[in-house]
This record gives structure tokens, sequence and C-alpha cells, in this order.
């Protein structure tokens, strides 16, 4: 690794962090290493992400350890179906002494929100992430308010739960950068869960650990490193190739969108760069089509009958779109 960050110091920075970040979260969680670099890829993105995964997989555990090692401020809303708009943003309240109504902000001002189990809150709460998400603002009562430079979301969701679950509808899913999906750990990472779970005892504390934060400044030199990934006029056409075949494609009734072109441009780069590289190839659009486009497009139902899924598609339009000369 030390020969890469001396031979590529366009994105040293980017490197530090996402090695950094992997032996950090590493101390708390075990494996999910594909989790942790998505997670960590996504905020230099300065994006949100989508995090998908049964119960007991660490979706909130390494979502959590991520704000500690970012030093950021974190507030976590818990989805359930009373849910309603101003438990997110906030609510004007009246004041008997002033006679005047005082803004009491919600826990959108932070910095990281967690979102747990977004699909259960209702479309109307979810509705008030949107504008929050996209714009980096909030209005309420005819007021805009501006949120952080660093503000980000994740939300997590269990995929096989349908009772008391409101799913998210296109337009609040294309404000997602990428979609992780968490799958269950290997049997030598599950036996390490056990372990430290053994050696906490009846009670283990994992949050408690220490972890080694990065600071504002190397998250906004990584920022910048990630933006100034070259890519040459080919990797473009190549990109938007892979795009605009998915709104063709014989089992894909609704295909990605221009937003996710220039999503899938930016995890590309970044994908690049935790490699090493100041430059766009590419196996690094191929990498980061998944994560990007799998929220985004929707299956035939014939094709799902057929036992199609998103990430099985978009491995084909890969196949089938041609390699840059």
């Amino acid at each position: 690794m030390t020969e890469i960050v001396e031979s590529n110091s366009e994105v040293r920075t980017v490197l530090a962090i996402f090695e950094q970040g992997k032996s950090e979260l590493g101390k708390i969680i075990a494996g999910q290493t594909e989790l942790i670099e998505q997670a960590i890829l996504t905020f230099l993105c300065g994006g949100h992400a989508l995090v998908e995964g049964v119960p007991g997989v660490a979706k909130t555990m390494t979502v959590k350890t991520l704000a500690r090692f970012l030093a950021l401020d974190f507030r976590r809303i818990q989805g359930t179906p009373d849910m309603m708009p101003a438990d997110i943003l906030g609510t004007s309240v009246f004041s008997l002494k002033t006679s005047e109504f005082t803004f009491h902000r919600g826990p959108v001002f932070t910095q990281f929100l967690l979102a747990d189990e977004i699909n259960r809150m209702p479309p109307r709460t979810q509705a008030a992430l949107l504008e929050s998400m996209e714009e980096r603002q909030v209005t309420i009562d005819g007021v805009t308010h501006t949120l952080d430079d660093f503000f980000t979301v994740f939300a997590t969701q269990n995929p096989l739960e349908f009772e008391g679950t409101y799913p998210l509808p296109e337009a609040q899913l294309d404000r997602f950068l990428i979609k992780i999906r968490v799958n269950y750990p290997s049997s030598a990472e599950e036996r390490t869960v056990l372990e430290r779970h053994h050696a906490k005892g009846d009670s283990p504390q994992f949050e408690t650990l220490e972890i080694a934060a990065v600071t504002p400044q190397q998250l906004i030199a990584a920022r910048r490193e990630l933006h100034a990934v070259r890519v040459e006029p080919d990797l473009f056409e190549y990109l938007l190739a892979v795009v605009r075949r998915t709104r063709e494609w014989p089992a894909i009734t609704l295909g990605a969108s221009p937003r996710a072109a220039a999503n899938l441009l930016i995890v590309a780069k970044a994908y690049g760069a935790k490699d090493g590289r100041d430059f766009l190839i590419p196996d690094d659009v191929k990498q980061a089509a998944l994560p990007c486009l799998r929220h985004r497009i929707i299956l035939k139902a014939e094709a799902e009958l057929e036992g199609f899924d998103p990430d099985r598609v978009i491995t084909d339009v890969l196949a089938a779109t041609p390699l840059p000369k």
C-alpha cells in the first residue's frame, strides 16, 4: 500500500482514509469489507446510501461506527408507521412568554443522519427527506434552513418484511447515491463475532471502543482528490452507453435516469481512487454499476417471474456493452 500511495500522490488522502477506515471499523465490525468500503465511498462522494439486509448483519452498528470514524455530529431516527414529518424536520412552538413562535430543530439538522428502517415511515414522512437529501436544505413555514455541507443520510431497510412497511417510491430511491446490499458474514467472520462477544462478557459495549477518527481537513482534501480523478472521452461514452442501454433493455420497464449517469460517474471515480489511481478505467464503471443502478431500474413482471433480479440484469447489460478501444 505504501508504494501505491507514493506513486499516486493525487489520491493520497483518499487512500489513507480508506485504509484507516477499514482498520478502525474492523475493530468493531467483523468482516463486511464491501459494506465498510461502500459506506466510506458514499460519504467521500458526497451522497447518501440505502443499506438493505436482514436483521442482525451489523447494518446499524456499521453506520454508527462510521459516524464516529468521520468525527461527525450524529443523529438517529427510528422509522415507525405513526412518524410525522415534524418528527424529522422540527416544528414551530408558540411561546406564551414572548407571544412568538420559536422553531425547534429536528434530527435532520445534523451532519450524519441514520434513518433506521426507513420503509416503516409513511410516505408523507419519507417525502420530508427529499429536499434535505437533494439540496441540503429544509423549508419550514416558508423559511429555508441550510444544512451542513457534510450532511449525509444513511437509511436502512429489511428486504423481507412487508407488514407495516411502505416501499420507497422511485423519486426517493433516486436520491440515494448507492444501494448497499449486506449479506451474511462468512463462517470465519461469524466466528470472530462470537469470540468478540465472548471476550466482552454478558454486555458487550462495542460503542465504547476507541476509534481513531479522521479530521475535517482530511475529508475535504479527499473529496477534492476524488473529483479531480481524470476521465478520458472514451470512458464518458462507455458510461453513457451502459446507462442508456438500461432504458432499452428487454427485461427493464424503467431504465436509469440522467441523475443515475452522473452518480455512476462519481462512484466510478471513487473506485478508481480507492484502487490508487487518479484516472478512470472501464473496470471502475463495472464495479460502480451494481450499487449505483440496482435501485434505479424497474424490471418487467415477466422478467421477475423468470427469476431475474436487478443485479443479474445489470450484469447482462455490462456484458453486452462494448468496451472502449
